[in-house]
């Protein structure tokens, strides 16, 4: 069997161990550095994953994210921040590790070759026709997301899958497949380094662009920001100044009026006469802000 090219070795690195340290740090910044660069060659199966997602998410499905090791990590990073940041509910989110939680501080490696577990978390989470998988694993090949595809394909959920290895099997298995071919690590096989680095990317871009579907970004703001702490209950207020261009006391009073619903507190503060008729506006918008906005002629 041909040897993957997140296995491979990387041509910087003979004598690695015997260059000054910023010498081999510079290795590795200019390996990092090359395998963000290749995440730009995935946006069109980037962009179809995220239409797909935010169809799901839309329709009330839920996005289920799958994955082991490293790649895992990288699931959990974007997963556990799009409830705070665009307003999905945390219920309708689900992150799948191999090992589970346990797995967060025992990164054992067996439990991503575990495919009952995988059908066994994929069944807890109750995957189902409508709902979006996300599947992660630099090599491609990793049985615990690989199955977890399969569960969610005979259940009838739509499925992304996302490897760094070109003609990966998880590839044959998705309605959406993502190949981020990312040079070899600078210490083999070690790809929490280049290859999780562009997962990562790639994950923030799908998620992004799926909450832009969505209608949660306006103007490059999170419009639907759950403001729950001091930072964010300030930032929601420099939302709804910025967008419509009211003063502080104003915005303030709209989110207090919306209850902190920053889209319906910009509609109120861009002149719906109440919160009923600002919701009644996103409402009929689809809960897009713009073409709400628009109705009032703002926008």
């Amino acid at each position: 069997m041909a040897t993957a090219q997140t296995e491979m070795t990387h041509g910087s690195a003979k004598g690695l161990d015997l260059l000054a340290p910023h010498d081999a740090l510079r290795i590795l910044a200019v390996a990092q550095a090359e395998a963000a660069r290749v995440v730009e060659t995935a946006i069109p199966e980037i962009a179809a994953a995220a239409q797909l997602a935010a169809d799901c998410v839309a329709a009330g499905g839920q996005l289920i994210y799958a994955a082991a090791g490293s790649s895992g990590l990288m699931a959990l990073a974007d997963g556990l921040e799009l409830p705070g940041t665009y307003g999905i509910p945390n219920a309708r989110i689900k992150i799948l590790l191999a090992g589970g939680v346990a797995g967060l501080s025992d990164m054992a490696g067996a439990p991503e070759d575990d495919e009952d577990e995988a059908r066994a978390a994929m069944e807890g989470a109750g995957v189902k026709a409508g709902d979006c998988v996300i599947a992660v694993t630099a090599s491609g090949r990793t049985p615990f997301p690989l199955t977890a595809v399969r569960v969610a394909r005979a259940a009838g959920a739509k499925t992304i899958g996302i490897a760094n290895n070109a003609g990966a099997a998880l590839f044959e298995l998705v309605d959406v497949a993502i190949c981020l071919p990312t040079p070899p690590e600078v210490i083999a096989g070690s790809t929490r380094m280049g290859a999780g680095t562009a997962q990562k990317i790639a994950l923030n871009m799908l998620s992004t662009m799926m909450a832009i579907h969505l209608g949660h970004v306006h103007d490059g703001y999170m419009v639907n920001v759950l403001a729950d702490n001091i930072k964010l209950k300030d930032r929601a207020r420099r939302i709804v100044m910025a967008v419509t261009g009211v003063s502080e006391d104003v915005a303030a009073q709209a989110l207090d009026a919306a209850d902190g619903r920053v889209k319906v507190a910009i509609v109120l503060a861009a002149g719906a006469e109440n919160v009923s008729r600002a919701a009644g506006l996103l409402a009929q918008s689809e809960g897009k802000l713009r073409p709400a906005l628009a109705i009032l002629g703002k926008r």
